[in-house]
């Protein structure tokens, strides 16, 4: 974590634009401490869009309008768990605060990134912290539901224990991969499901802001 640090500190003196602000880089941490886990969504990197990033993966901010993979989570989920029927992605809504609340850690694989370039800041150190976070969470908490979405995200989810979890797969919801079977793949409906065959209150998946 020192070369991490920096590094960070280091782009900043070189007045690099780093997203998101550093007061929401453990945005995840500070809404869905470890207790209250019930679910976890793992992204990869923040978005690299002005007013974009806060800290939860795949949400943004009040007043931006929702990114390509985060309308696709919400067609899912009303194809699932609203009979089809457009609600969330016709509510140009996109802040996730309210799942982080009720027990979805969402957690980006990297922290931060800087604008205008994808994954500028993987490999500095950010996926050894994330890294024992997941096996952290996997070793000293029962029946979490992991929701692993594309190549990356289940490579990295390899350390969890299927024995004492739910392990959901399925391609990256981006409109580049949605199609070959994140759309249909109902893992919103059966996180839900697992949870309350384990006494867990289910999430409302509704509740975006």
């Amino acid at each position: 974590m020192q070369e991490l640090k920096a590094y960070l500190a280091a782009r900043k003196s070189q007045r690099a634009v780093v997203y998101p602000h550093s007061s929401q880089w453990f945005n995840a941490f500070a809404l869905t401490p470890k207790d209250s886990v019930k679910v976890v969504i793992l992204g990869q990197d923040p978005y690299h869009g002005p007013g974009q990033a806060h800290g939860l993966s795949f949400s943004v901010p009040a007043g931006i309008r929702p990114p390509p993979s985060l309308l696709n989570m919400f067609k899912e989920i009303d194809a699932s768990l609203n009979d089809g029927e457009p609600r969330l992605q016709v509510g140009g809504k996109g802040t996730l605060e309210s799942w982080a609340e009720q027990g979805v850690f969402l957690l980006n694989s990297v922290l931060t990134v800087e604008k205008g370039q994808a994954a500028s800041h993987q490999g500095r150190g950010w996926e050894l912290f994330t890294d024992a976070v997941i096996r952290q969470l996997s070793e000293t908490t029962e029946h979490v539901v992991f929701l692993l979405w594309g190549a990356y995200a289940q490579k990295k989810g390899q350390v969890i224990d299927a024995k004492r979890h739910l392990v959901l797969r399925a391609p990256h919801p981006s409109p580049l991969s949605a199609h070959r079977g994140f759309l249909g793949c109902g893992h919103f409906a059966k996180a839900n499901e697992y949870l309350v065959e384990n006494g867990k209150a289910p999430i409302d998946w509704f509740s975006v802001r």
